[in-house]
């Protein structure tokens, strides 16, 4: 009797949460909350509002912007600086129509534009979850940003020409699973907050969705369909594989997408990584562009390049080692219309995502200080035009002009 009373013990306390966390609770319920909990992973919610070595959800983090930086909000419930005295209807508002507690217009670095897709039950819950957190006291900080744009009632204009609040419509031409791809990729994943096209006032292309775009200096690939460009050539266990992982056979996430992977997308159920999925294979792809053959001096220089600093892990034929060190041959990562990214690769090196079932995070180096622009553009030009491979060339300025963008980016 004592063994079974023991381990009836030591199972309530894997299940009864501390009573500082009963406390926070609070009249949220724990379903509500562990759904909360899920739903603000599959936001990647936590990656945004946590500075670097600061504390999870306190905000801070600095956003870039092609308008200036602005800083992301506290979340916790402290009740002087985060959101301990929002009520539930403040927090909708937020997410439905980007207007905080005190009426202020959010800017859409806080992705109301797509949030506002989520039910009101999921906003609650993901409000539930957040009253749970442990507050933390952090001034928000305000945006570095040039007048008339500082001044938030310009976004009253802005939400008035490109923005339509409004919860998911469910199709029913479709199935439940496509639906739930939809409304996690529109909703709480907000894909098109980086990889849509923009206009010059930073409004996402909602006519064309998922085709590519630009966030945080930069370039987000297509999502939808294209053999150099977008996922024709990928299947749905390809996309489910990268989600999970990192890694597939088509590509391996790096930059702002390695976050992504280790924060959020990792955390997802089998379930809506299919439907995510199943989802994506649907998207219309942008029309191609014609391709000019590039200068055979420049290949000729690039393929030097890859020689002697890139076959000892990508090998010499492209195709990497598997699950290692990712193929150059076939990856639209590297065939992407808008070439920023395996520029900023190149300059910056690359960390794979550390996941559950990938924990192994190999890093590539940097080039910057090694190959000057020439020697960059030459080496890029060639890895995109090797193998099968067809995309546009780089030249210098494209190097350049990144690597001094960059160089601004903030930590």
């Amino acid at each position: 009797m004592k063994r079974i009373a023991l381990i009836v013990a030591m199972l309530a306390c894997t299940i009864v949460p501390s009573f500082a966390a009963q406390d926070r609770l609070g009249s949220h319920d724990f379903v509500s909350v562990s759904h909360g909990r899920y739903l603000v992973k599959a936001g990647d919610c936590e990656a945004c509002h946590t500075v670097q070595g600061g504390a999870a959800f306190a905000g801070g983090r600095p956003v870039p912007t092609p308008f200036g930086i602005i800083y992301s909000d506290n979340l916790t419930p402290d009740r002087d600086t985060g959101i301990g005295t929002w009520t539930g209807d403040d927090f909708y508002q937020a997410m439905h129509n980007g207007i905080d507690r005190q009426g202020k217009h959010l800017y859409p670095a806080f992705p109301y534009p797509w949030f506002t897709r989520l039910s009101r039950s999921d906003v609650h819950d993901i409000k539930a979850y957040l009253d749970t957190l442990t507050p933390v006291r952090q001034v928000d900080r305000e945006p570095m940003l040039p007048w008339p744009i500082s001044n938030r009632h310009a976004m009253a204009a802005w939400n008035a020409l490109y923005f339509r609040a409004g919860t998911y419509a469910y199709r029913d031409d479709r199935s439940p699973q496509w639906n739930r791809g939809a409304y996690l990729v529109q909703g709480a994943g907000h894909c098109g907050a980086c990889h849509s096209d923009k206009n010059i006032l930073g409004a996402a292309n909602h006519k064309h969705p998922l085709q590519g775009g630009f966030a945080e200096n930069v370039y987000a690939p297509n999502l939808g369909q294209g053999e150099e460009d977008g996922l024709s050539r990928w299947s749905e266990q390809d996309i489910v594989d990268y989600l999970k992982t990192g890694r597939s056979r088509q590509a391996t996430a790096a930059g702002p997408m390695a976050e992504a992977v280790e924060q959020s997308t990792q955390y997802l159920t089998q379930a809506d990584l299919q439907a995510i999925a199943l989802y994506l294979k649907g998207v219309e792809g942008p029309r191609p562009d014609r391709i000019a053959v590039p200068d055979a001096h420049v290949m000729r220089d690039g393929a030097g390049i890859y020689e002697d600093e890139c076959t000892g892990c990508h090998m010499e034929d492209g195709n990497g080692e598997s699950s290692v060190f990712p193929a150059l041959r076939g990856n639209n990562s590297v065939t992407t219309s808008e070439p920023d990214t395996v520029i900023a690769t190149v300059l910056q090196g690359a960390k794979l995502p550390a996941t559950k079932s990938s924990p192994t995070a190999l890093a590539m180096p940097a080039f910057a200080e090694k190959l000057d622009d020439a020697q960059i553009a030459a080496l890029v030009t060639y890895i995109r035009n090797a193998w099968g491979n067809r995309a546009s060339a780089i030249s210098t300025s494209d190097v350049s002009s990144l690597r001094e963008r960059l160089k601004k980016s903030p930590e």
